[in-house]
């Protein structure tokens, strides 16, 4: 449904290419497998992923291991079985005007000695290169509302995975956020109330981010607006190569699928050396945002 929703609003003909994957018992595997589905070169969206990955059987490395319990109160240990499956989707537009929109659910179920343990992780942000303030105050609202409807906790509330989601896309070497944020959360123990969270989170998806794209798609941008979307392009990349969790984890891997981890990349960036933005312009006031979160909804 997402995939025709996404192809259908891009209006170009562009498809999703389908590449599955998968490795079975009867030929050495484990079971586990998935689906990359990647459209590239349409109208509005200039490259867009959607990943289904399942794993099963899987045998926890130390380093996952010491990862998992740096961060959480279960005891796990290397060689631990564990079974995980996530649908993650990234889109970026081509035009700057339309901001990225990445989201994810997860489940992740370690088999210990004693007991099997499993917990839910995902989340949803923005990502613009130019600011427009009513678009983020829509898109966290949907996720605000989405939050205040379930009873997860004190460390689950609206304010504690915006909070959350602000300080993991940060970028300590250049002391500015990559985006907006919206909501992220990991190690939510699996219940049946968390259990409609998350499916509620994945059902935003497109009511948060379509809104967006109808307003701003047809505004027309200079080569300018052009190149600056690309340096910010720039630093989403960056973070996912220096910070993000879930690339070191794939790549961690004995056999990493290196083109599935990294199909969350922008399809074209920039570098520039020292770039400066002009004083009280609008690139300068989307900087002041990127250094200093707000408060959205």
């Amino acid at each position: 449904n997402i995939i025709d929703v996404l192809e259908k609003m891009d209006g170009s003909g562009a498809k999703f290419s389908d590449d599955k994957w998968g490795v079975q018992p009867s030929d050495g595997g484990n079971g586990s497998g998935g689906a990359t589905r990647v459209l590239q070169g349409g109208d509005v969206i200039e490259k867009g992923a959607c990943s289904l990955t399942i794993i099963r059987n899987g045998k926890l490395s130390a380093e996952r291991a010491d990862a998992m319990r740096s961060r959480q109160f279960v005891k796990v240990k290397a060689g631990d079985a564990y079974s995980a499956a996530a649908l993650s989707i990234v889109l970026h537009a081509r035009s700057p005007f339309v901001p990225t929109f990445r989201s994810d659910v997860r489940i992740f179920l370690v088999h210990g000695a004693s007991e099997a343990v499993a917990w839910f992780g995902g989340g949803a942000d923005l990502t613009p290169s130019y600011l427009n303030p009513q678009d983020v105050k829509d898109f966290h609202r949907i996720y605000k509302d989405l939050a205040t409807s379930y009873d997860l906790g004190q460390n689950y509330t609206y304010e504690s995975m915006k909070k959350t989601c602000d300080e993991y896309f940060y970028l300590p070497a250049r002391l500015e956020y990559r985006g907006v944020g919206g909501i992220f959360f990991d190690d939510l123990m699996a219940t049946s109330e968390t259990l409609n969270f998350v499916r509620g989170v994945a059902d935003a998806w497109m009511p948060s981010w379509l809104p967006i794209v109808d307003k701003q798609r047809a505004v027309n941008y200079t080569e300018d607006q052009r190149q600056w979307q690309l340096l910010r392009r720039g630093r989403y990349l960056e973070f996912n190569l220096l910070y993000d969790r879930g690339v070191k984890f794939g790549m961690s891997g004995a056999n990493p699928r290196v083109e599935a981890i990294m199909v969350s990349a922008p399809p074209l960036i920039a570098w520039e050396y020292k770039h400066q933005v002009k004083e009280g312009s609008p690139e300068a006031v989307m900087m002041d945002v990127l250094r200093n979160p707000r408060d959205w909804a």
